[in-house]
């Protein structure tokens, strides 16, 4: 990111899918049509992208989760920015902007799940506002063998 190159933040939080499909160059895998036009049509996903030279070097997705007795909060799912980008600003960018987000949304918080010997990852949320929880927390998972995939 240059200074005669600011990046530009745009929501592809509702499509248009080709401009969704077109970024798989910054997933961990090719983007499933079928998984692509769930996420665009559910409220409650959001995808930010950081351009450079209406190039995408980066993108953060977040979604909102709500409970009978909280309210709204929002899960940073994943982070992501081309090696050449890093280092640069482009994560806390979007970090911030998609706590923008949340805010807008009504949302009272919101969190992500990160190594502990990410020291890229941790100065990032950090600087986009994170704070360390006073607890630690444990993440435990389901691995399910052959997910069904379910199509709307």
């Amino acid at each position: 990111m240059n200074d005669d190159a600011p990046v530009e933040v745009r929501d592809l939080s509702s499509g248009p899918e080709h401009s969704v499909l077109e970024i798989s160059h910054l997933l961990d895998s090719e983007a499933e049509v079928d998984a692509t036009r769930r996420f665009i049509a559910e409220n409650g996903h959001h995808l930010l992208v950081a351009y450079e030279r209406d190039v995408a070097v980066g993108f953060v997705t977040g979604v909102e989760m709500t409970h009978p007795d909280k309210g709204a909060e929002m899960f940073v799912y994943e982070l992501a920015v081309e090696p050449h980008a890093q280092g640069k600003g482009v994560g806390r960018t979007l970090v911030a902007a998609l706590a923008e987000v949340a805010r807008r949304s009504g949302c009272y918080g919101m969190w992500v799940l990160t190594d502990p010997d990410n020291a890229a990852a941790i100065r990032t949320y950090e600087a986009a506002g994170a704070t360390e929880p006073a607890v630690a927390s444990l993440m435990l998972a389901w691995t399910f063998d052959n997910p069904v995939r379910v199509r709307r």
